[in-house]
């Protein structure tokens, strides 16, 4: 895909984020928002992965922040692992689309994720296991800056560093917001690039919502080092009213919001 068509592709992407978790009447459009361009960087431009692959013969993605699921859900469905219309079942009983990526009731989902952390040592295990049996596949993990503000995100990281996991790529969704506030005003992170080289990772630090810059930096890869991606975004990213604000972390537009995102997001 061209840069034109990855940006048309999140844009509309978007509206399916926005549509889904006013339908379901719950939900985290703030943190889906910001980390659609990475998630359709990887999964249009980026990832060996398809459908009808065989397993353990992909790419392996591992949403860590898994509370953004309305945006994986957005692009699985897009991709055709289920029927479009299934995003509307989001959050809703019975329905395959959790709250947070189940992957045992969902195609294409690798790794169950919601406990703020945990897809972190998920994905360095996963990483370690390809790298033992000696795969060409590589694991890319997203997580949000917030939730490295749990420890167990630095104990995966140094374990990465200690097997020298250059099959493993780490991108940061840095919008600067979580559930209580700015980030920095809950627990500061301090200077993140120098916490992940001091960790030992290569790292790039990147505008989040410019896919030429998110492209470059995917094809990073030093030998022996995990990667890290710290991507800048915006919180909300193309809805005016939500842009920046920590109110819209878990809360879901109603109709006459949801069309005001929607026509927010047809103009970007």
């Amino acid at each position: 895909m061209t840069i034109a068509e990855l940006q048309e592709k999140a844009r509309k992407l978007r509206i399916d984020e926005v549509k889904m978790i006013t339908e379901a009447g719950s939900g985290h459009p703030g943190g889906s928002l910001s980390v659609t361009d990475i998630l359709v960087a990887l999964y249009y431009s980026k990832m060996d992965v398809s459908v009808d692959a065989e397993p353990g013969k992909h790419d392996i993605f591992v949403l860590s922040k898994g509370h953004a699921a309305p945006a994986l859900y957005a692009v699985l469905a897009d991709k055709g692992y289920f029927p479009q219309e299934d995003i509307y079942s989001l959050r809703k009983l019975g329905s395959h689309l959790q709250g947070h990526p189940d992957s045992a009731k969902l195609p294409g989902v690798d790794c169950s994720t919601g406990s703020l952390g945990q897809g972190t040592s998920v994905a360095v295990g996963m990483a370690r296991g390809l790298k033992i049996q000696g795969s060409p596949y590589h694991v890319y993990c997203v997580c949000g800056d917030g939730e490295l503000q749990e420890g167990l995100c630095w104990e995966a990281f140094m374990s990465a560093a200690q097997y020298k996991l250059d099959n493993l790529t780490v991108i940061v969704d840095r919008n600067g917001l979580q559930i209580d506030g700015r980030v920095d005003d809950v627990m500061s992170l301090g200077d993140l690039s120098a916490k992940f080289s001091a960790f030992g990772f290569a790292v790039d630090t990147i505008d989040g919502h410019d896919f030429t810059a998110i492209l470059a930096a995917l094809e990073t890869k030093v030998p022996g080092k995990p990667h890290c991606i710290i991507a800048n975004t915006t919180k909300g990213r193309g809805v005016s009213f939500m842009e920046n604000q920590a109110g819209w972390h878990g809360n879901a537009p109603n109709k006459e919001q949801c069309a005001q995102a929607v026509k927010d997001l047809e103009g970007m």
